[in-house]
């Protein structure tokens, strides 16, 4: 096999020439040729018995060609990506050149290098430092939130208040006709979610429990079910119940059953340590990004598209991955979104844009302060990851491809390059 490379017109965009031997476009032939024979039927023999030459006196010479030059590409690509020496970083567009048993097989493959990074100032950054400093307002809040999450429910004697829980029927009309989705028995309703239409939520608070009454609105301008959009609607209202939270007073006995703690000033010491501890760590990202974000605005670099495309195709099959684990597929999220593949990748282009601009910036900050990471780095990373899949470092090694080597690498060395950013960043 022959590699020969190519710049094109387009910046950080090369051409793949690669010449593949006849021999082996034959072999894919023949597999082409075994993996269909069962499915196809020549006269005057059994399914599965023609030979190729046969079948192809029938069907046509070509008849296995696109096959086999599938298998022949897939079986040489990644050994020409390797022997071009180059930093490819897209998907290939692959053009088939020649084609014909006997000769050798030639194609082209036009993908996306590494663009270079222009680093501007980077050292010296200034920003304004995070806050994480914790207030008496910040324990008392993480006290309210305790004790909302362990409120009872008791039934509304009186009005109606946001906040409450309800439980309602209601039916729905535009010009006195009933529409689609408008009318609905024992709906659970939180008066102030904002479930419903701007309006509707608010005309139950001060009605009571057994109440019956009209609520009036209006469908916004913009309303998906666009035959309702900015048209006025009345929908008749029963409340068949209402409850709110009941609140625990917050004092000894309830650091008692709500904590490790007997006394309400122990559990506000352990509260204010661990609110301290997410603040320092919620602070310690913000000074990163907005460090890391300077330093990517300071920089130049020019993102060849097939790179783009490259990441926005991955982050869709990662979100694909997502949906399966919760029992949906890719197709169905698009039909119930109304969405297509082209309007996601448009979609998540700004996303793309940003993540490989500031990967690649990191880079560059790595390469140009000679950060490497070493063997100590690497293996302490993969003791992480042993560890909270709950298995022996040496069994965990073992799982870990190369390819992913790659990535652990890369991952830690730009964790170190914002390390560095940060360390010599003016936080004020």
């Amino acid at each position: 096999m022959s590699v020969k490379v190519e710049k094109t017109d387009e910046k950080n965009i090369i051409k793949l020439t690669v010449e593949v031997p006849a021999e082996e476009f034959t072999a894919a032939l023949n597999q082409a040729f075994n993996h269909n024979k069962k499915n196809i039927n020549v006269p005057g023999f059994r399914k599965g018995h023609a030979t190729r030459t046969m079948v192809e006196k029938i069907y046509g010479k070509g008849a296995f060609y696109e096959e086999a030059a599938q298998i022949v590409v897939n079986g040489s690509y990644r050994q020409a990506v390797e022997e071009s020496k180059e930093d490819i970083v897209s998907g290939p567009a692959i053009n088939i050149v020649e084609m014909e048993e006997g000769k050798t097989f030639v194609y082209e493959a036009t993908v996306a290098v590494k663009p270079e990074v222009e680093l501007g100032e980077y050292k010296g950054i200034t920003v304004e430092k995070a806050d994480d400093q914790v207030t008496d307002e910040d324990v008392e809040n993480e006290l309210k939130n305790i004790a909302d999450r362990s409120a009872r429910l008791v039934d509304v004697t009186g009005e109606i208040k946001s906040g409450d829980q309800t439980v309602i029927d209601f039916k729905g009309t535009v010009d006195g006709n009933a529409f689609n989705g408008g009318t609905a028995e024992d709906y659970p309703l939180t008066i102030g979610s904002n479930q419903f239409i701007p309006g509707f939520e608010d005309q139950i608070i001060g009605h009571k429990t057994g109440e019956t009454f009209d609520v009036n609105v209006k469908f916004p301008e913009d309303y998906h079910a666009k035959d309702l959009a900015g048209k006025d609607a009345v929908f008749a209202v029963t409340v068949k119940s209402a409850k709110q939270k009941e609140l625990p007073e917050i004092n000894d006995e309830f650091a008692d059953n709500h904590s490790e703690f007997s006394t309400l000033a122990e559990m506000k010491e352990d509260l204010k340590k661990k609110v301290q501890e997410r603040k320092t760590a919620a602070a310690k990202t913000e000074n990163e990004n907005k460090v890391v974000e300077k330093v990517v605005e300071n920089a130049k670099v020019e993102l060849p598209q097939p790179m783009v495309d490259t990441e926005c195709r991955s982050m869709i099959d990662n979100y694909a991955n997502q949906l399966q684990s919760q029992g949906l597929s890719l197709q169905d999220y698009l039909k119930y979104t109304g969405q297509t593949i082209d309007s996601m990748m448009e979609q998540l282009k700004p996303n793309a844009v940003k993540n490989i601009t500031t990967g690649l910036v990191l880079e560059a900050v790595a390469k140009a302060e000679n950060i490497e990471v070493s063997d100590e780095d690497f293996e302490k990373e993969v003791q992480h990851m042993a560890d909270q899949y709950k298995i022996e470092l040496e069994q965990m090694k073992k799982f870990v491809t190369e390819d992913q080597k790659e990535q652990i690498v890369e991952g830690l060395a730009r964790t170190k390059a914002i390390d560095f950013l940060v360390g010599a960043a003016n936080l004020q």
